[in-house]
């Protein structure tokens, strides 16, 4: 589950980790009242940040605007003028596609000085079983160009499961950073605690690009980005009600409410498979094949009429789509209750009425595929069956054609 930069701020407080003042916003007069209440504070510099679920805000442009997501002002009416060219309008970042993001809410911040930027991320590393803490002095740099081009200057540090951070494992990573003296304590400090909220919230992902070092050696989370274990969540009630469902796919959010993965994606082929595994292979087809995958979607290996109905609907909500693969393995279910569920389904007048100029190309292999197949041969409805993925793939070539 994704939320907020402010949210995520909140929470990083929370465990003592430094953060500038901030407040969020989702109208004009609420950003001018927040510079307001900065300046009351100390505040000379402001900074109004665009809330959205995607990196690259600082280099995003909106569509109506052309308005920057991070926009530095230097006075309350500067404030003013921001908040009217980002509220309202579709922010694209390099994260958010060319569909962009509508902008509903801002974050008004105290514009700290500068002295230096760093990065510092925090994640599991499947290829070891361990969470990882990575920092690099090239703060406000994506990642992935710094370990691309220069990979030398990403300092890493692996902590044992069931293990706390080790002191000297924090003091490496802050000393690698350059600090010296008492901003090197409050590195030190700065680790241990936002390592201690990755593990107590559950975390997959704390992100801090940039981390600051300030003229007065302060060291502060400047950006956060977090993302937490949705599987988890039921531990975390407080962290659950942050979700903002307006910043989510509408698809992906009905397909949730039907217990289906499923991803949404650009393409014109909608995908219905039984199994994560089978879902990609079934995607790699579909683009040999000179289609491209309209979404994922893991139906889970007891398919039946429901949930094959309930896909139907959503990959059919698409406008998009011109053709439908169904790939399921009959392995904890027989390829002959799938071939009904199918033909269940597509008899349904909400759905029958949506695939009249839809091909479905169906691919059923496993236990009773041949009697899978007879079914969907027999049904004189606009089904196409077939056995061998090759098959499967020869038909969506020739129904886009």
């Amino acid at each position: 589950m994704k939320i907020h930069e402010y949210q995520a701020k909140e929470i990083l407080a929370s465990y003592g980790v430094p953060v500038p003042k901030g407040i969020a916003t989702t109208t004009v007069d609420g950003a001018v009242k927040a510079a307001e209440q900065l300046q009351e504070d100390g505040a000379s510099l402001f900074v109004v940040k665009a809330q959205i679920h995607a990196g690259g805000r600082g280099k995003g442009r909106t569509k109506k605007n052309n308005a920057k997501g991070v926009i530095l002002c230097r006075s309350v009416e500067e404030v003013r003028e921001a908040a009217e060219s980002l509220l309202g309008d579709v922010l694209v970042t390099i994260q958010t596609g060319p569909s962009g993001q509508l902008v509903q809410r801002l974050y008004v911040t105290d514009g700290v000085d500068i002295e230096k930027e760093f990065y510092l991320g925090i994640l599991l590393d499947r290829a070891v079983s361990k969470n990882v803490i990575m920092v690099s002095t090239e703060g406000g740099v994506e990642i992935e160009q710094v370990a691309e081009e220069t990979p030398e200057k990403i300092v890493k540090a692996w902590v044992e499961p069931g293990m706390p951070l080790q002191m000297n494992q924090a003091r490496t990573l802050a000393f690698s950073l350059g600090l010296e003296g008492d901003a090197l304590k409050k590195g030190i400090k700065f680790i241990m605690a936002i390592y201690n909220a990755f593990l107590e919230t559950d975390s997959d992902m704390m992100e801090i690009n940039p981390l600051i070092l300030t003229p007065d050696n302060d060291i502060l989370a400047l950006d956060a980005k977090v993302t937490f274990d949705g599987n988890a969540l039921y531990r975390h009630a407080d962290i659950a009600e942050l979700r903002d469902e307006a910043e989510e796919d509408p698809f992906e959010l009905e397909a949730q409410k039907y217990h289906l993965n499923y991803i949404k994606l650009d393409g014109n082929v909608g995908c219905m498979v039984n199994g994560a595994g089978l879902a990609m292979a079934t995607m790699d087809i579909i683009k040999l094949s000179g289609g491209e995958p309209a979404n994922f979607l893991d139906v889970g290996g007891g398919a039946n009429v429901e949930t094959v109905k309930n896909g139907f609907r959503i990959i059919l909500d698409d406008p998009n789509v011109k053709a439908i693969l169904i790939n399921i393995f009959g392995g904890i279910v027989r390829c002959d209750r799938v071939a009904n569920g199918v033909i269940e389904a597509v008899k349904d007048p909400e759905i029958a009425e949506k695939v009249q100029n839809v091909p479905i190309i169906v691919r059923l292999q496993g236990t009773n595929a041949a009697e899978a197949k007879e079914i969907i041969d027999n049904s004189e409805l606009n089904v196409i069956s077939a056995v061998l993925l090759k098959e499967a793939a020869e038909e969506v070539s020739k129904v886009l054609a």
